[in-house]
């Protein structure tokens, strides 16, 4: 591997963030879930977690979305919901959802500096009651238009970026926070990968 390719890929190791993830609630479209994992990359998110109790295990994404989006992140897969919630909560301090509720929090009012997972419901009807129980609040983004939703992808996208600001004004991005062990196994991993 060149010096130049070695650098780049510690570059970017350097700003990933083991401290926030998102997981996606049976979302049906894989070009939905392959923009999630743009975004995730663009941001420093490395660990996503993909939770299907209603449909099948993905099997690809759309590669078209994602530039290959998801060969640079760590996909987690789960059919079950416990399963899925006990692996989170050892990684993870808490655990919201995307919900229009009376006890939502607004998403500006989050401090996402701290340890976190967002979940985000699918296309249709959003996170079920099941995943709400689960978790340990609800938030929503702010709107001021007649519909009170975005698209998957980019509710994502906004949550994200918010979350990119306040790590920024924090200082999240000016120091490595993978541990030594996960920095090494990742730089090898991406070493293999021959896209850039």
């Amino acid at each position: 591997m060149t010096p130049e390719r070695t650098e780049r890929l510690a570059s970017v190791l350097n700003k990933r963030q083991d401290d926030i993830t998102v997981v996606l609630e049976n979302v049906y479209d894989p070009h939905n879930i392959s923009a999630v994992m743009r975004t995730c990359d663009a941001v420093g998110v490395q660990e996503i977690f993909i939770l299907n109790t209603k449909i099948p295990r993905h099997k690809k994404w759309g590669a078209k979305s994602s530039s290959s989006a998801a060969k640079w992140l760590t996909v987690h897969q789960f059919d079950d919901a416990g399963q899925c919630f006990s692996s989170l909560r050892k990684r993870y301090s808490s655990i919201l959802t995307t919900y229009l509720g009376n006890d939502s929090i607004g998403l500006h009012q989050l401090d996402l500096t701290k340890s976190i997972a967002l979940v985000f419901g699918n296309e249709h009807s959003g996170v079920s009651d099941e995943i709400r129980q689960l978790a340990d609040g609800n938030f929503v983004i702010p709107q001021a238009g007649i519909i009170q939703s975005l698209n998957i992808s980019v509710a994502c996208a906004v949550t994200l970026y918010e979350a990119y600001r306040q790590k920024i004004l924090a200082g999240h991005y000016e120091h490595k926070k993978l541990d030594d062990a996960r920095y090494n196994e990742l730089l090898k991993e991406w070493s293999l990968n021959r896209e850039i």
